[in-house]
């Protein structure tokens, strides 16, 4: 045999085209999922588990979670435009043109008591399958397959309810303290019969286990921002968020990622201790160590979207002894099972054939087909609930929809836990602040310099029309762009946090909305006390304070539209660029630079639906309604005699005044309204 032809060699060239495989469908007593079935030579005889005994044991309610045929496939699709032109062709898949399978056929189960480890190369599929088995697959992707919780159909919510998620990217409010982020979590994720105590007791437990006690007083911190904890620390922090509840079912992607080895140790060493409680865990992860490896009960080997093996560490090191690649001595087993199935660039044939003798070996071995008879078990009542023979899983009883309800809290207890965490964010939050008051008393004092004193005289009408619209101006594209810069950042953790069950999308809505009142009330005041008696506006303090509620009045319409915006744009950049165009009309439209008496017909509309108009009317009215007397200290100059011509001129009523502030009231409840529609949008879009 030549060189070259050494090359080509398979890895592995075990034939396993000898074995038989039978299915037996009696139920066996007393048989565990770690027990092995009757086998002979060349045959192997796998019983269908028909009555499995699962429940609470000890007060802890046990889940088995398994999973059939699962398939994956990644889908890309046509712009637009050639998706237009290519429905008149006869295809049969008109919206995705391409189709590559990242799933193929994967079979598997978790038990309780056992910690499974997903393992693989990069692309082999890991991070995919944690997806698939807790439906949150992303846009792009079609995921087919059962996936059953204690032998029956899953659905999104019931398994919501029984799971916990650690996610590999950390998102957190970055202002908030460690221990203040573990209450809110202990307020929304845990049951809601538990006492207010208890959730205390918890969070100082997770504190200590996870060694965050010298940082639970620390802000968590904002990149680029603010200074706040470690990476590691961070790590563990989103760990805790999950170990709070002590779910029965765990999934964790990649836990380790971005620790050192002892801390990587001690995360694995607490879903080690969790599963010996009788949970169930169930995490991806990359190429451990030695000592991370021996600490897991089962292992899950993918390659190229195939199960390449599913048992224990030392069925692992037998099976693939069996096959004529046992792993070296002195050797970390992990990194040889991955190399080993691992794609090698210029010897893709030699992989492929690699993977696909280790993947149908495993099929046809003893233990695959112990995997394949739980996962027919699954099908099974599946196809019994589809068929109408069963009743739908997880709606037995009024009793078992509450407990699988995806809100573990009540929706006051939401509304206060959200409120409060709201509330800190929002007087923590420097660029809230701090920023926007300084910026509030500058541009104050900035426009009550430049106005100073005015007259009531013909050059002092048109100063003080001019000041006044500048306090529009000023509330209404100051607040749009605060609103857009704090509220669009959040959206990612909310929609997480959403999807997770901690709380419903209209409490986040209104704590979001009432948290920040108190600073959108706050900063029209101080911005009117401090230009108003500088510029020489109507000295009768009612009027000062009619105007004061109404620059109050105008920053809350404009915060509302700029909600609508940032629920309605997919990212901070997008909405601050959308944000000008839209709000320039409005402002054109406000009777400063178009009189209102000369809007053609076909735009009146806009007028409807500016706030600048409205705005800008009332206070002008509430400037010159009842001035007499305006003295004309120049010749040969047009000048208003009293306040009544100047509004007249401006084609302005002072009956209209109620309905200003009526309509402004309007399209701030309508643009709350649409704001949240949006955001409803974008949590059903992303999910």
């Amino acid at each position: 045999m030549t060189a070259g032809n050494k090359e080509q060699e398979p890895l592995i060239s075990t034939s396993v085209d000898n074995q038989r495989v039978t299915y037996n469908n009696s139920p066996q007593d007393g048989q565990t999922p770690n027990d092995s079935p009757r086998s002979s030579v060349g045959e192997v005889t796998v019983a269908i588990p028909q009555n499995r005994n699962y429940g609470a044991i000890g007060g802890i309610e046990k889940v088995t979670y398994t999973w059939a045929d699962v398939n994956a496939f990644a889908t890309e699709s046509r712009s637009r435009g050639r998706r237009f032109w290519s429905f008149w062709k006869n295809s049969s898949d008109r919206m995705f043109q391409q189709r590559k399978q990242l799933l193929r056929n994967v079979n598997g189960a978790a038990y309780p008591g056992e910690l499974l480890a997903i393992m693989g190369s990069s692309g082999a599929g890991k991070t995919t399958l944690l997806n698939t088995l807790t439906f949150r697959t992303p846009g792009g992707v079609v995921a087919t397959g059962t996936r059953a919780l204690n032998g029956q159909p899953a659905t999104p919510d019931a398994l919501t309810a029984l799971s916990a998620y650690v996610q590999q990217q950390d998102l957190f409010i970055g202002t908030l303290t460690v221990r203040e982020h573990l209450v809110f979590q202990a307020m929304v994720r845990m049951d809601r019969h538990i006492p207010y105590a208890q959730r205390m007791k918890r969070v100082q437990e997770v504190i200590q286990e996870l060694a965050l006690s010298k940082c639970q007083n620390t802000v968590i911190g904002i990149p680029g921002r603010l200074k706040g904890i470690s990476g590691g620390e961070m790590k563990r922090l989103s760990f805790a968020s999950e170990v709070l509840t002590d779910p029965p079912l765990m999934f964790c992607d990649e836990p380790t990622s971005g620790l050192d080895s002892f801390m990587a140790q001690n995360v694995i060493q607490v879903l080690k201790g969790l599963a010996q409680k009788g949970k169930t865990v169930v995490c991806t992860i990359h190429q451990p160590s030695s000592e991370l490896y021996a600490m897991f009960d089962k292992l899950l080997i993918m390659a190229d979207g195939r199960v390449a093996f599913l048992g224990s560490s030392d069925e692992a090191f037998q099976f693939f002894k069996e096959l004529g690649a046992a792993c070296p001595a002195n050797y970390n087993p992990a990194d040889h099972f991955i190399q080993l199935l691992a794609g090698v660039p210029g010897r893709e044939e030699v992989t492929r054939h690699t993977i696909d003798t280790v993947c149908t070996a495993f099929a046809k071995s003893e233990i695959g087909c112990r995997i394949a008879a739980e996962a027919e078990n699954a099908l099974y009542n599946e196809r019994k609930i589809q068929a109408g023979l069963a009743d739908a899983p997880w709606a037995m009883s009024s009793t078992t929809r509450a407990r699988r309800s995806p809100y573990k809290a009540s929706w006051c207890t939401q509304f206060r836990a959200v409120l409060w965490r709201s509330w800190l964010s929002v007087t923590k939050e420097p660029m809230l602040i701090k920023v926007r008051f300084l910026q509030t008393i500058m541009v104050s004092i900035l426009i009550g310099v430049i106005y100073f004193g005015q007259n009531l005289d013909q050059d002092g009408v048109m100063n003080i029309n001019g000041a006044i619209f500048m306090f529009l101006t000023n509330m209404t594209f100051q607040n749009i762009f605060a609103v857009i810069n704090v509220f669009c950042s959040d959206l990612p953790i909310f929609i997480r946090e959403h999807h997770s069950g901690m709380y419903r999308a209209d409490v986040y809505f209104l704590s979001k909305t009432l948290a920040e009142a108190p600073v959108f009330a706050t900063i029209p005041l101080v911005f009117t006390t401090i230009a108003y008696y500088m510029i020489g506006l109507n000295p009768d303090p009612k009027r000062f304070f009619i105007a004061s509620g109404l620059a109050a009045l105008v920053t809350n319409v404009a915060t509302s539209f700029g909600y609508l915006i940032s629920c309605a744009s997919s990212s901070v950049s997008m909405a601050a660029s959308v944000g000008p165009p839209i709000i320039i009309p409005f402002m054109l439209f406000g009777g400063f630079f178009l009189n209102s008496g000369s809007v053609p017909p076909y735009l009146s509309w806009i007028s409807y639906l500016s706030w600048f108009h409205y705005g800008n009317e009332a206070l002008l009215i509430n400037q010159w309604a009842g001035v007499e007397t305006i003295a004309c200290t120049r010749e040969n100059f047009t000048c208003p005699a009293s306040g009544q011509v100047v509004l007249e001129t401006l084609s302005f009523s002072q009956d209209d005044f109620a309905m200003d502030v009526v309509n402004m009231i309007l399209l701030f409840v309508g643009f709350r309204f649409l704001a949240y529609l949006a955001l409803l949008w974008r949590t059903r879009r992303a999910k």
